[in-house]
């Protein structure tokens, strides 16, 4: 059976579909989720590109619920996960809609970025293309950065390139979809509520359990 490699926009994937779409489904397993996408296909990979969340003052336990899922992935055999970086700073931005517009409204604003991660993303999918890791390779994500990387890969490797959208289909990057071999509109939610984690699991240092507000 053919083997494919996943390649999955962490960050991509939660603003997309789980923070505001479907949050009770956070909890997500990235095997059996890829392994159901591709029937047909042997899934030998599944690479998650995200970084290293920093608590916030609107949210002070984001990074030790983060902490726990990346645990629980790491017990997923065919899963790895490839590191970004994460940045939160203060930056002074002018208002939208300046009261006067000769002399506006400066206010100071934390501004979270997540950095690295297309690139890390596209060049992981290049090198496994040049290796021939794989027979196919499948991108979730709705970046259109992507879109060289994917050329590439088809053109010049002559892979088979699948993109699935985490996005609502209005949302989706037509421009993405067009660069790949195939394409999804856009992941639904059975897809997620069908491949959730357990809520209790063990790994080498212990037991441990989904975060509560999940």
């Amino acid at each position: 059976m053919p083997t494919v490699n996943f390649y999955i926009d962490g960050f991509n994937l939660y603003y997309g579909s789980l923070k505001y779409r479907w949050p009770q489904f956070k909890w997500l397993n990235l095997q059996t989720l890829c392994e159901g996408l591709v029937p047909g296909l042997t899934v030998k990979r599944v690479r998650y590109f995200t970084a290293h969340t920093q608590n916030t003052l609107l949210d002070p336990n984001v990074a030790s619920r983060q902490q726990v899922y990346l645990r629980a992935l790491a017990t997923l055999p065919k899963v790895s996960i490839d590191y970004g970086l994460f940045t939160v700073r203060p930056v002074r931005m002018p208002l939208t809609n300046n009261p006067t517009p000769t002399n506006p409204a400066i206010v100071q604003v934390t501004r979270t970025e997540e950095k690295r991660t297309d690139v890390n993303l596209a060049t992981a999918l290049l090198l496994d293309c040049f290796n021939n890791d794989s027979d196919e390779v499948v991108v979730i994500s709705n970046d259109s950065d992507l879109i060289a990387a994917i050329t590439v890969a088809r053109q010049r490797f002559g892979k088979r390139v699948g993109v699935i959208s985490p996005r609502p289909r209005r949302q989706r990057s037509h421009y993405l979809a067009q660069a790949a071999s195939w394409s999804y509109a856009t992941i639904n939610r059975s897809h997620f509520a069908n491949n959730q984690l357990p809520q209790q699991m063990n790994d080498t240092n212990g037991a441990f359990a989904k975060p509560p507000s999940w």
